[in-house]
């Protein structure tokens, strides 16, 4: 599994896959993490690689002991379709 990195200085996951980035844009307030948008390179689209993205932000989520608010759709829809997550959710 390739690691999803915390870019802090740009507020965003990163994840490289073929020399391409997904990534996710995220607020932290008040000991939530806001994830705001999600987007991959056309070519990781299709490719899971967003998945693989949300994955690593929930095990993240999981290791720091915060709260999850996912603001955009394609998060909302990931936490829906895995409900081994919804614990996280806030």
């Amino acid at each position: 599994m390739t690691a999803v990195a915390d870019n802090t200085a740009a507020e965003r996951f990163e994840l490289r896959e073929q020399g391409q980035l997904a990534y996710a844009a995220y607020a932290r307030r008040e000991g939530k993490l806001f994830i705001n948008y999600v987007e991959a390179a056309p070519g990781l689209r299709g490719t899971g690689a967003a998945g693989r993205l949300m994955d690593g932000i929930a095990a993240q989520a999981r290791t720091e002991g915060v709260r999850v608010v996912p603001i955009c759709g394609y998060a909302v829809s990931w936490f829906r379709r895995h409900p081994e997550h919804q614990d996280l959710l806030d």
